[in-house]
């Protein structure tokens, strides 16, 4: 089989992209390599994929481009049998100071590709959505009947992409699936994401630092269940033409999550805030229900081993790693 990753250099997409390698399929990556954080992260995931392709006897392209590129999506998508599309502007704040950049990358790259695939024989186009489209809860945790009101124009941007993605599949038969990540971490995560920095303070005798009053709340989805659900994907027809969440059992407050990360490298640091960001969501919780009941999805790390797994990884690679999350 023969695999498209758009965004397959970033967090998610490398990930993706090592796991379709070591099952044996052929990778081709598009990424445009926005400096969005350090490029050594985008670097050590390209490496690992094409690593893992190599000691599968599959093959890797790395192809550096953008998704705005109608031609080259053009070309991409014809040569393929299964897009995973991760590829997006990310980050909510850099949403609100360009939401005509997050626009152009997020919606306008997304008709692109769900154009280039109408025409070719797809077997699926999976894409990555986001818990940002829910925006203020009505209730908790949130179903994917929950309204949608976006807080961010990153989650304006989400929303918009995985409804055409629906509307792809209803008018022209075309096989979507739109995943709902709620904050996924792991190795070669952002290294500007909390849970990166508070590891880092704490690695470095400094207290972490949280935005706002720490009340916030988030479902922190571990790397392995996020590829997991989208492996399955590659020969799952199940989930065709639906919408569905993709986060964790465990909802944890961000002064406790700091707390847990403290008390694992330093106990005896203090605490410390700053002003909330804007744009942030208050609150995420997923409700799993339905991806349980179309895929069997359940996910396999809480959040306490999660950290603990990420906090060893981060001290066996803190060499190459610290330095970027140091200067995010």
């Amino acid at each position: 089989m023969h695999v498209l990753v758009t965004g397959g250099a970033g967090f998610i997409g490398g990930h993706i992209a090592e796991a379709v390698a070591k099952r044996g399929h052929d990778v081709t990556v598009l990424d445009n390599f926005e400096p969005y954080y350090d490029l050594g992260i985008k670097e050590r995931n390209v490496d690992t994929a094409r690593t893992a392709a190599a000691e599968s006897g599959s093959t890797y392209e790395l192809v550096e481009g953008s998704m705005t590129d109608e031609s080259l999506v053009d070309d991409l998508v014809a040569d393929a049998d299964v897009v995973y599309h991760q590829a997006a502007q990310a980050g909510v704040r850099t949403s609100v100071e360009e939401p005509q950049k997050v626009n152009e990358y997020n919606v306008d790259g997304t008709m692109n590709l769900l154009e280039a695939a109408r025409h070719n024989d797809l077997e699926r186009v999976v894409l990555a959505s986001s818990s940002s489209v829910y925006g203020k809860p009505e209730y908790l945790p949130y179903d994917e009947d929950h309204p949608t009101n976006p807080v961010s124009p990153y989650g304006v941007s989400k929303l918009a992409s995985e409804q055409y993605a629906r509307v792809y599949n209803e008018i022209y038969g075309l096989p979507t699936v739109a995943l709902r990540y709620f904050t996924v971490y792991g190795p070669r995560m952002r290294p500007n994401m909390a849970m990166t920095n508070f590891v880092s303070r704490c690695l470095h005798g400094e207290p972490p630092v949280i935005y706002g009053d720490g009340t916030q709340t988030r479902d922190f989805t571990y790397i392995d269940d996020i590829v997991g659900a989208n492996a399955q994907l590659l020969e799952d027809d199940s989930a065709d033409g639906e919408i569905l969440n993709v986060g964790s059992t465990d909802n944890i407050d961000i002064r406790t999550l700091a707390e847990v990360v403290r008390d694992e490298i330093d106990p005896s640091l203090e605490l410390e805030y700053d002003e909330a960001r804007e744009g942030d969501a208050e609150h995420t919780h997923a409700d799993i229900s339905k991806a349980n009941n179309v895929l069997g999805y359940e996910p396999t790390v809480d959040i306490r081993d999660g950290v603990s797994k990420f906090i060893d990884w981060y001290r066996e690679n803190q060499e190459w790693y610290d330095p970027l999350v140091r200067s995010s």
